[in-house]
């Protein structure tokens, strides 16, 4: 039983509209997609989207990184996950956006091999995920309005950005719990936009709006500014680009710098490596949330499974699949049902068929 061909593919994907958060816009997400095939006739899809902003990876580094990484995998049993990681990451330090797409790919393999979906195979804790939409960065008065349409599309959650006026900040903030009512939870994400100080002074002031949490208010590196925000604020504060292994996280929560902690694939350098997060932080008593970048529906799917296997992972901001206007996968993959991420009865990922004039033909294939 082993790894017979790995296929590498390049893909473009379009946002429905720019997408602006606090670093900055994006029009598109540039996307690394993998199929390994095995020789027994399984075959598992993984996905890389990569953010040079948070893990200084490109969609031709990423390429790079497993023009090493492949050919090295060829013959290894895809079952033995913690093997072929320890192995990628003897090979190649860092890179875990490339990792993520390899590690996918083998869960999706895992699942289809026991033939159950994969959340049941990894944990079965829940067979459906509420998940946010998020708010790009507009004026106040437009972001209210996209809250409103996002509410009777049948989301209970709302994820805002937020991070580049302080006082525009918090007039969002009022203006999309007046205009949605106190039934909707409203979560405000910041991407590292704020200080220390101006990060205090808009989560007292919004208080008052029932925020759920405020995430990643200050830039990743400031881990005393983090603690400070943590101390002086009274909404709870996660960490997201502040945390990206599970070094990464018992090391802010022995800090005392996070209430909690959002996972992402891309970070993590996948599946494998996001459940020790999950579970370093469940024995500290802190709840984790499941995020992403610019996936589509394979890497949205495997974030999914994730947090519906895993019962610490209480939130999910599983949405990037709905803000792109391409859509990759043409079968299977899980669905949205107002606010409710679904899962299909096809073993693994889920995944049953993708759109090829999108996807292309590999760059390289390694045997």
């Amino acid at each position: 039983m082993g790894i017979q061909k790995i296929e590498v593919y390049s893909v473009t994907l379009a946002y429905r509209e720019p997408f602006r958060i606090a670093p900055g816009a994006s029009t598109e997400s540039h996307n690394v997609v993998v199929k390994i095939v095995t020789d027994y006739g399984v075959y598992g899809w993984g996905e890389s989207s990569p953010s040079e902003r948070v893990t200084g990876e490109t969609a031709e580094t990423v390429i790079k990184a497993l023009d090493k990484i492949a050919p090295t995998l060829i013959g290894m049993c895809p079952l033995r996950i913690e093997q072929n990681i320890e192995l990628m990451d003897s090979i190649v330090a860092g890179n875990p956006a490339a990792k993520a797409a390899i590690d996918i790919a083998l869960h999706d393999i895992l699942g289809k091999t026991v033939r159950k979906p994969l959340y049941m195979v990894m944990g079965g804790y829940r067979t459906e995920v509420l998940t946010d939409i998020t708010l790009s960065i507009k004026s106040p008065k437009e972001m209210a309005k996209d809250a409103v349409k996002a509410v009777k599309k049948g989301f209970k959650a709302l994820k805002v950005k937020v991070g580049v006026n302080p006082e525009e900040d918090v007039e969002r903030i009022r203006l999309i719990r007046k205009a949605v009512g106190e039934n909707v939870e409203i979560r405000i994400d910041a991407n590292q936009g704020w200080t220390s100080k101006q990060a205090i002074e808009v989560l007292n002031k919004i208080e008052k709006f029932n925020v759920q949490f405020a995430e990643q208010p200050v830039p990743a590196e400031d881990l005393k500014g983090l603690m400070e925000v943590k101390r002086n604020s009274p909404i709870p504060i996660m960490a997201d680009e502040s945390i990206h292994s599970p070094e990464d996280a018992l090391r802010l929560i022995k800090a005392e710098a996070v209430d909690l902690i959002n996972i992402k694939l891309m970070k993590s350098g996948g599946i494998h490596k996001a459940k020790k997060i999950a579970a370093i932080a469940e024995a500290a008593g802190i709840p984790c949330m499941i995020g992403c970048m610019g996936e589509s529906e394979i890497g949205i799917a495997a974030g999914a499974h994730l947090a519906a296997a895993i019962k610490n992972i209480q939130y999910a901001d599983l949405d990037s699949d709905l803000l792109l206007k391409d859509k990759l996968a043409t079968k299977g993959g899980t669905k949205v049902k107002g606010s409710m991420r679904t899962f299909p009865k096809q073993h693994g990922l889920g995944i049953k068929e993708l759109n090829y004039k999108i996807l292309g033909r590999p760059l390289k294939i390694y045997r």
